[in-house]
């Protein structure tokens, strides 16, 4: 951020204490910490933990997992359950926490979690090309090869998974 959200006049590098060197608006006299958005993304697994829903979008032929932004004043988890509804029509039965990290090309914090829904039965929206449930090591094969959705992944089969199959 080069320039203050608030009255458009350029930052200023400006020490902070406690905090190190922060962008500072001399016209407004506050300092400006970065700007970024937050979504979600899910590891949409079946019952039983043995399949994974991977889905297509954008017309693009790679297999990710479903995301979606965090509206304003709504929690990641709920973010899950509005966006695994909106996209694909499942109904959550459990939210297990992830990882977080950050995606530089579009400035956003993603918040990931493996989320159990109650059916197989997807009902996609214009909002998804095609998708398909995979079993776990298919899943791990067909996913975007290193990307972020691959990452997340690979994380939760390492630490939740691997120890199940």
């Amino acid at each position: 951020m080069k320039y203050c959200y608030e009255c458009g006049e350029k930052l200023i590098d400006k020490e902070l204490e406690h905090e190190g060197i922060i962008p500072f608006c001399p016209t407004c006299n506050t300092y400006r910490f970065p700007i970024y958005s937050t979504a979600v993304s899910m590891i949409v697994m079946n019952k039983k933990m043995d399949k994974i829903l991977l889905i297509k979008q954008y017309n693009k032929d790679k297999y990710i997992l479903v995301a979606g932004y965090i509206n304003k004043g709504e929690s990641a988890e709920d973010a899950c359950i509005r966006e695994l509804k909106e996209e694909v029509n499942l109904d959550v039965n459990k939210l297990i926490f992830n990882k977080t990290e950050y995606f530089s090309k579009s400035n956003t914090l993603m918040v990931n979690f493996a989320v159990i829904v109650e059916s197989e039965k997807v009902i996609s929206n214009y909002e998804i090309d095609s998708y398909k449930w995979f079993s776990i090591e298919d899943a791990r094969l067909n996913i975007y090869e290193n990307s972020l959705a691959q990452r997340f992944l690979e994380n939760f089969y390492i630490n939740h998974l691997k120890k199940n199959h």
